[in-house]
């Protein structure tokens, strides 16, 4: 049985940081970040390949940055200089497929974790 589980969200004040984490129970060469906020539809956040190559969406370039350790079927999302409107609960997702899509798109990805709470202030 697939599992994802994610960990290290929190509450933290407007421009600090925080780092998720995702362990997942095999590799999957395909991994990502969705976010969904109280009354908004789920949004992209990154993803990252098999080989490390990452995509990110407008809101968070320059400001998050994914990576992965493949040896340990984990991925990593560092925030930096968050927002309120960060604020969401964040999900990590796996896709069997190769590469990435172009786009993250939420339908493509094959399992999720249970979320993560991130809230900023």
């Amino acid at each position: 049985q697939v599992q994802l589980v994610e960990f290290g969200g929190g509450s933290v004040r407007a421009g600090g940081s925080l780092t998720l984490y995702c362990a997942a129970s095999r590799f999957f060469p395909c991994m990502g970040w969705f976010r969904q906020a109280p009354g908004k539809e789920s949004e992209g956040v990154a993803q990252i390949g098999r080989y490390g190559e990452a995509t990110y969406t407008d809101p968070v370039k320059g400001r998050f940055t994914i990576s992965r350790d493949n040896a340990k079927n984990t991925v990593y999302l560092q925030m930096n200089v968050l927002k309120p409107e960060d604020t969401a609960m964040y999900y990590c997702a796996a896709a069997e497929l190769w590469p990435c899509p172009a786009r993250l798109s939420a339908r493509l990805y094959n399992y999720w974790g249970q979320g993560t709470q991130v809230t900023v202030s």
